[in-house]
């Protein structure tokens, strides 16, 4: 804790001092583009890997990255709440899902169910996530834990994009073209990102000369 002490801090008389103007029009009101849905993986920085500044991102953080399909969850569904707020209300123009190397999520949907008795709402919300279980088990039944686990973690984020198009409002949007989507895949260890292209059914690298807008 001392540490995050020190960083409010700093920030508060080096950062927050130079940007003072900055803040105080941010403080009246929030105006994103982009709604951001990732992990809430600590190593997953969406500001700093987009080099984006407060007030550009709507972000919506969970364990996998994982969108309950329209009506899957009932009562209480946070993400289904922040995606109508940010479709709604905010009118971002674009979503990116965004998933990432090493998801502990992804890893943890191959365990037995025993293995994650002691953690119930865990076990629970990773059953969302059954149909990429479903996926991988069925299409790469022989591939090396290093392999599945990448499969994994890029069929996760197409199924995402798959859910999120179950909520009438955001189809409607897409149809009207004022809301596009995104599947992005974050590799920790090198840096890179990748998008998804529909077009080739892959996910390709992003990068300052090759990247033409993904699809």
């Amino acid at each position: 804790m001392k540490k995050l002490y020190k960083g409010i801090h700093k920030f508060q008389g080096s950062y927050f001092k130079k940007e003072k103007a900055f803040f105080k029009r941010l403080s009246k009101r929030q105006a994103p583009e982009v709604l951001f849905i990732t992990c809430s993986d600590s190593r997953i920085d969406p500001n700093l890997v987009t080099q984006s500044k407060p007030g550009e991102l709507f972000i919506v953080r969970n364990i996998g990255n994982i969108i309950p399909p329209y009506d899957a969850i009932k009562d209480k569904n946070s993400v289904a709440a922040a995606i109508e707020f940010a479709v709604l209300s905010l009118k971002v123009k674009d979503i990116i899902v965004c998933g990432h190397s090493n998801c502990g999520a992804m890893q943890a949907i191959f365990k037995d169910e025993r293995e994650l008795r002691n953690m119930p709402h865990l076990k629970d919300w990773l059953k969302l996530a059954a149909p990429v279980k479903d996926i991988v088990l069925k299409h790469y039944p022989e591939t090396s834990a290093e392999i599945r686990q990448r499969i994994t973690e890029e069929k996760n984020v197409l199924c995402q994009l798959h859910n999120i198009q179950t909520y009438p409002f955001v189809q409607e949007a897409l149809n009207e073209g004022v809301l596009h989507l995104h599947g992005w895949y974050y590799n920790i260890g090198t840096g890179s990102i990748y998008y998804y292209n529909s077009s080739e059914d892959a996910f390709e690298l992003i990068s300052e000369q090759g990247m033409k807008g993904d699809k």
